[in-house]
């Protein structure tokens, strides 16, 4: 990652109060949550893609689907 942004929300006093008092780091665990919410949302936009290919791709033969990926694993 290079260059990093600020980001702010608002909290309920009490909740802030508490974090604090446990320990918590609120940076760590919005960052953390945020990086998770940004991977599903990747992982949801990757499924509909795959759905929209999917009557081309089951349209291949598989012995050319076979011999596709064995030619990309030789080629590495």
């Amino acid at each position: 990652m290079g260059r990093y942004v600020t980001l702010s929300i608002k909290v309920p006093e009490e909740l802030k109060q508490k974090a604090s008092r446990l320990g918590v780091r609120t940076g760590e665990v919005m960052r953390t949550a945020l990086e998770k919410a940004v991977l599903e949302a990747e992982f949801r936009e990757l499924e509909n893609r795959a759905e929209e290919l999917k009557d081309v791709l089951e349209k291949l033969p598989p012995d050319w689907v076979v011999k596709a990926i064995r030619e990309d694993r030789e080629s590495r």
